[in-house]
């Protein structure tokens, strides 16, 4: 309840207590001490609030007022934010650098949008048309190539008063009103822990392209599903979900970097801006933002970056747009929770984290899917409008373990596992996607669309490649044992072929402008070509040619370039490596005979 003023009386690291504070509710944002910080309500005893501190708390001395808000944590929602840059609580990091320099000072505000730019907007509606939750008013371009829909807030409905003429206005100029006095603008603030309402929820049966091989073809995840990332140090998580950032087929793109090294973060802010968007020609940031908060920011903020993350996927989801949110890494949010539990003097539970753990993970991966949009303005004959939110979750094991806590329940929740392995990494194998531990519950719901759309045996091809990614993991024990030669021809070709599948496959170079995106004609193109090969020699070795003589072929590390070849000119360049791949086999053959 705003007005409501009490006392600081205990003050542990991000953590505070006020007494005096009879109703306040809980998840209110508080100002707290003469600098005015901001906190958010997490625990209420009476008429004393707990409070976590989402700015450093230190020179601060009990006695100093606390004054309630009346709001929950939320952020500003409307035109402006792609290419933005925000701290934890929609603090844009370039004004306050200018007004604070490199090190943000305590208590500053900024507004999240900016004010005075002008707006072209497009009126859809029309006066005496009646409206609720999600109908668009009219739209803005907010980039060269994405429309900005202003949309009427979740909770509003009522009949069109007037409305705006197409023109341009800031984002707080009245657009339209409703009969009953309700003014509506550009913009209009939504809680952050509070998930954005949808009509319902639509079956997730389209695969989130990555142009990463290794995870289109092995392990997919559908538009508005999830994935965790998790790895050790030096793994390349980051790595990753740069690399899917850059190439997925989603339109919109959230980076939440929640707790990560400054130096890591850093290179994410000078990286990002300077990124190609492939699709447009344009830099990648027209269609990105970027939410900030790096381990030495306090650790309340960690909880509010996720959660701003979130809110601002779900918003451009509600326009119809796909979204794809980078959350790098959750396990820096849970140990924010852990030492805002601990600080509360909770009982803990597994390694310390709080008990309530699972809960908090499951709700972050829950607001995921694809959903038919608010709205009732759908022309006759047409589709409803709907949008899907991809969730990419990294997460940091301890030296890399993922029996520990944070890994295992978001194990539990999410679709896909793609697991990352160190001695992958520190072999030089990019994507460092370890494929025998990684794993998607997809492959149901996207065999369709892959059989549709996909190059043809798709799908038979990936389930032959397992399989012999999996000889290959029996035969490598046997191997360490008593050494190759043992082996029989037959199972040294197992070896090559799924060493090949590894290196030309598996592997992707990200500083080749051919091989850092894969499309999934060269995907598919590619392993056929290698799955081939190894049909092709398994019957020459059943028709007495040496296996040795097969691999010393030419043809062989033709077949490997292909992953070189342009994925525009794949198909072509592919259909001669095999007319000369079966010819050399052939010759093989009767040279054998």
């Amino acid at each position: 309840m705003p007005g409501i003023t009490g006392k600081l009386v205990r003050i542990s690291g991000p953590m505070i207590a006020a007494d005096g504070m009879l109703g306040v509710t809980m998840g209110e944002i508080v100002k707290v001490g003469k600098m005015g910080l901001m906190g958010e309500v997490i625990r209420i005893d009476g008429d004393i609030i707990f409070a976590q501190v989402y700015e450093d708390t230190s020179g601060m001395y009990l006695g100093e007022p606390v004054e309630a808000q009346g709001l929950p944590l939320s952020i500003d929602l409307g035109p402006g934010l792609l290419g933005q840059t925000y701290d934890g609580i929609q603090r844009p990091l370039i004004d306050l650098q200018k007004s604070s320099g490199d090190f943000i000072g305590r208590g500053l505000t900024a507004a999240p949008l900016d004010t005075e730019r002008k707006w072209a907007f497009t009126p859809k509606v029309s006066v005496g048309d009646d409206v609720q939750g999600g109908d668009v008013l009219g739209s803005v371009p907010e980039t060269e190539h994405l429309d900005h829909f202003i949309m009427v807030p979740p909770l509003v409905s009522g009949k069109i008063k007037s409305v705006a003429v197409a023109g341009e206005y800031t984002i707080n100029d009245e657009i339209a009103t409703l009969e009953d006095g309700t003014s509506l603008t550009m913009v209009h603030p939504w809680p952050v822990k509070r998930s954005r309402p949808s009509r319902r929820k639509l079956p997730s049966n389209t695969p989130f392209i990555t142009g990463q091989r290794v995870l289109d073809m092995l392990f997919p995840v559908a538009l508005g599903g999830s994935a965790i990332v998790p790895g050790g140090f030096g793994a390349g998580k980051t790595v990753v979900e740069q690399q899917i950032s850059k190439f997925c087929n989603a339109d919109i793109i959230i980076y939440v970097g929640c707790g990560e090294r400054g130096n890591e973060m850093a290179d994410v802010l000078d990286e990002f801006p300077e990124l190609t968007d492939p699709k447009t020609g344009g830099p990648l940031m027209n269609r990105t933002v970027l939410v900030v908060n790096t381990s030495n920011m306090p650790v309340a903020a960690r909880e509010a970056s996720v959660y701003t993350g979130m809110t601002l996927a779900e918003y451009y989801r509600d326009m119809g747009y796909s979204v794809a949110m980078m959350a790098d890494s959750s396990s820096r949010w849970a140990e924010a929770l852990r030492e805002i539990s601990s600080r509360l003097e909770e009982m803990p539970g597994e390694e310390g984290y709080p008990t309530y753990l699972s809960a908090r993970i499951a709700e972050f991966y829950e607001r995921t899917g694809r959903v038919e949009c608010l709205g009732s303005d759908v022309a006759e004959g047409e589709e409803p409008r709907s949008g899907s939110l991809t969730i990419v979750g990294a997460v940091s094991p301890p030296g890399g373990d993922f029996s520990e806590p944070v890994t295992q329940n978001s194990m539990r929740v999410a679709g896909g596992l793609w697991a990352l392995d160190s001695a992958l990494a520190y072999s030089r194998h990019y994507p460092s996607v370890n494929w025998n531990m990684s794993y998607s519950l997809y492959f149901h719901d996207l065999d369709d669309w892959f059989k549709e759309n996909a190059p043809k045996g798709w799908t038979q091809r990936r389930q032959e490649a397992v399989d012999l990614l999996q000889k290959d993991a029996e035969l490598q024990e046997i191997v360490q044992l008593v050494g190759p030669d043992a082996l029989q021809e037959q199972e040294r070709l197992v070896l090559e072929l799924s060493r090949m599948i590894k290196e030309v496959f598996l592997q992707q170079n990200a500083f080749s402008d051919d091989d850092a995106y894969s499309s999934l004609e060269k995907t598919g193109g590619l392993l056929d070509a290698l799955m081939s090969f190894y049909d092709e020699c398994h019957v020459a070795l059943g028709q007495g040619v040496e296996l040795m003589t097969i691999l010393d072929d030419p043809i062989k590390e033709a077949i490997s370039r292909l992953r070189e070849v342009n994925s525009e000119g794949f198909t072509s360049k592919k259909d001669v490596v095999m007319d000369d791949m079966k010819s050399a086999i052939q010759k093989l053959v009767q040279a054998a005979e």
